[in-house]
């Protein structure tokens, strides 16, 4: 039987309600394209494993998404604080300094008797350790007295405070290394400065530069030369006293110093141009 022109006829509405029906389908697809959470279905334990070896492969980006999920969903527990580790740690070697040491100060803040507390403090001064200090070649064409050393003093402080709060630690003894070095580094840079005022005339920064080597670093191997400076400065400026002072002091502690060999005195040779 055929169907009547009446009951052929679209109904009124209908038309605004098949475009609305589109609106929603299409809206619908819209939400089913947005990328799924992959970790989702995973446990705490599978997404830690998952982010471990996604880490291991060199994969950082996709292993902090992992850690920074597992971080919320293992709250409270020490694999959360085991992920605000990894997490750290991977924000230093992707060259995320900054977020690095969010989270490790995070991190201490949060769980100050955690049992991994020395590593936390150990890989804040490796954060902000800096594997150039005292490669001065590579400071040829910048000014010295211009060059931050406060990261490699925030370092010293980091392993300074394992040191004493953890002296069994496994991390200890690098980090014993690792301070003897910045010492050493930083009273070499205090001469490079001492040598960069001299060199432009300013005689009495360079006699302060190099007496704070003194003062500070009495272990140093740059201690030798910061008391030439000291003697070679105090000369300029006819300070006489300050300056014999100096140089007893360097024929003292160093008798066969090569510094002593042309006189500490009346001399323009540049003995201190490194390049």
């Amino acid at each position: 039987m055929s169907e009547s022109p009446t009951t052929a006829r679209p109904r009124a509405g209908t038309g605004a309600l098949a475009a609305g029906a589109l609106v929603l389908a299409a809206a619908l697809a819209g939400c089913s394209s947005t990328p799924k959470d992959e970790t989702a279905g995973m446990s705490t334990d599978k997404l830690y494993a998952e982010a471990k070896d996604e880490a291991a492969a060199g994969n950082y980006e996709r292993a902090i998404k992992f850690y920074e999920r597992l971080e919320g969903r293992a709250a409270g527990t020490l694999l959360s604080q085991q992920a605000q580790l990894e997490l750290a740690y991977l924000y230093y070697r992707t060259n995320e300094k900054a977020q690095a040491l969010a989270t490790i100060d995070r991190f201490v803040k949060l769980h100050p008797s955690s049992p991994a507390m020395d590593y936390a403090l150990y890989l804040r001064g490796v954060v902000n350790f800096n594997d150039n200090l005292g490669l001065f070649g590579k400071l040829s064409r910048q000014d010295l007295s211009e060059r931050d050393q406060q990261a490699s003093k925030d370092a010293f402080q980091a392993f300074k405070q394992l040191v004493e709060q953890f002296p069994n630690s496994t991390y200890t003894p690098d980090a014993r290394v690792r301070m003897n070095y910045i010492v050493n580094a930083l009273a070499a840079y205090e001469v490079h400065v001492a040598r960069y005022y001299y060199r432009r005339g300013a005689y009495l920064a360079a006699a302060n530069r190099a007496q704070q080597t003194v003062q500070d670093h009495q272990q140093s191997p740059s201690l030798e030369e910061a008391l030439y400076l000291m003697a070679r400065s105090y000369d300029r400026l006819g300070l006489t006293q300050l300056r014999d002072d100096a140089e007893r002091v360097l024929r003292t502690s160093f008798p066969d110093s090569a510094y002593l060999k042309g006189g500490t005195r009346g001399e323009d040779k540049p003995w201190w141009q490194l390049w």
